[in-house]
């Protein structure tokens, strides 16, 4: 390797491979982490699992539900709150005293899939089918002909709730979607990849035998719902008020023959999910008080009652100020949360050599080259985009470098080429510090995504270090 000169190693950047930074014990770590990581991403396929699954690890790391501390007794300091499933808050009190600010990683927990409607199942040429509506941004041609599962939640009239997982197990069936054959896809063919398969055609394949009843007009459709009855004891009408999806089926893998990737769906953000409930779970005593909060629909704009928009976040700051400080008043949350520093913990696009040319090379980021900061997202002129302030950047990088995290920048792609956003800028609103840091990905929003394990240990460290 050629050596470089000094003042070239004194005044110019460069990306460090996380591999070659990493001591052998960090090594070990990081192998450790990943395996713990592929059980959460197997067990949590949707935002309510995420939240089952965050919940089971706030209790064992010692949390407390908030509805069990009483006023002026903050027993344990470690609280959390489950807002409707669909929401998870977790909070260490630290040593300094509230009003001087807190630190929050906030995450989010839904990716991008497909919903069953509320009228799903029809029987069309002797075949039965579940209706879909997309959930997020996806292309639509890459969720065809791969194996689905269906985990749900249906609420029946009474208010009880039945969970369905199909497709997980190697004695159930999987549910897909049929494509045209190559042979008769001419017109197919000449159409763009965005209209090649059109979202009302995402139809799943959900069954082929007819009832024993040959009176019934639709007997392939009454032969599914009976099924359904005979398992789950729901009807046609009780569909109206569940929530179903498609998602992939099948476990989180290693990937590479080295081992050092790790292909699963969801992990846009669920790596960052993760990481950030092993940070704050394994916190003790920390200067600062600390939040980890995970919230929902931020593929769809964060609009929502679970969502980063909604007020469940000022309502649970407000529940553990109140503990702290019994005679709180609105004006010191808000002092507070200007007080505050904040991650917004979210992936960003690593650069694919396959398509290199939708990235501005010198400021994107590279898988395996530790955990990205990203200044800002949006789209064109910074549209959309929540900037995080030069200070905050200086001071996460002191802290970095002290903490020996292994960090990258990056941006998501070319000025004029898309862009996106981040849950940040619904925290900024509140004037608090806050920066988007998380993992690279390859393939982000697809059926299968692609993240580095020491990228992973990265964020994972960063979002320690922060804590601490």
């Amino acid at each position: 390797m050629e050596k470089k000169n000094p003042l070239e190693k004194k005044l110019c950047y460069e990306r460090k491979l996380a591999w070659d930074e990493f001591s052998p014990e960090s090594r070990k770590k990081t192998l450790e982490f990943a395996e713990g990581y592929k059980e959460f991403l197997t067990r949590g396929k949707t935002e309510w699992e995420v939240i089952t699954e965050g919940t089971k690890m706030a209790e064992k790391a010692g949390f407390i539900p908030l509805e069990k501390i009483k006023k002026g007794s903050f027993k344990g300091k470690r609280v959390y709150a489950d807002n409707r499933g669909k929401n998870l808050f977790l909070s260490v009190l630290g040593k300094k005293p509230i009003s001087e600010g807190v630190r929050i990683i906030i995450a989010h927990i839904d990716s991008p899939r497909l919903d069953l409607k509320a009228h799903p199942v029809y029987e069309e040429e002797n075949l039965a089918f579940f209706k879909t509506h997309y959930y997020g941004g996806i292309k639509k041609y890459q969720w065809v002909t791969i194996p689905l599962a269906l985990h749900g939640v249906v609420v029946l009239k009474n208010g009880k709730k039945i969970n369905l997982v199909i497709g997980e197990k190697k004695e159930e069936p999987v549910f897909t979607i049929t494509d045209l054959l190559p042979h008769l896809a001419s017109d197919q063919m000449k159409k763009s990849l965005e209209k090649g398969i059109e979202g009302e055609a995402l139809n799943i394949l959900a069954g082929s035998i007819p009832h024993q009843n040959k009176d019934v007009k639709e007997r392939i459709k009454l032969a599914i719902l009976e099924k359904l009855n005979q398992k789950y004891n729901f009807t046609e009408e009780d569909l109206v008020s569940s929530n179903i999806e498609a998602v992939p089926a099948g476990e989180a893998r290693d990937a590479g023959l080295d081992k050092s990737l790790i292909a699963a769906y969801g992990q846009d953000d669920r790596v960052c999910v993760y990481s950030s409930l092993k940070a704050i779970c394994e916190l003790k005593n920390p200067e600062t008080t600390c939040f980890c909060m995970l919230v929902d629909k931020e593929e769809i704009g964060s609009e929502g009652v679970n969502s980063a928009q909604s007020t469940s976040l000022l309502s649970f700051l407000s529940e553990i100020l109140n503990l702290s400080s019994p005679k709180a008043t609105e004006l010191q949350l808000r002092r507070i949360l200007s007080s505050s520093q904040a991650i917004s913990a979210d992936v960003n696009a690593g650069v694919d050599p396959a398509y290199k040319d939708v990235n501005e090379l010198r400021n994107s980021p590279r898988i395996g080259c530790g955990v990205v900061l990203t200044k800002f997202t949006g789209k064109g002129g910074k549209g959309g985009s929540s900037e995080a302030s030069s200070e905050f950047v200086a001071y996460l990088r002191n802290l970095f470098e002290k903490r020996k995290v292994i960090w990258q920048t990056g941006e998501l792609g070319k000025i004029d080429q898309g862009g996106g956003g981040t849950v940040a800028k619904y925290l900024a609103r509140y004037n608090c510090e806050v920066i988007d840091c998380g993992t690279a990905l390859l393939s982000m929003h697809a059926p299968l995504e692609i993240a580095h394990k020491a990228d992973i240990y990265s964020t994972y460290q960063a979002y320690s270090a922060f804590y601490k």
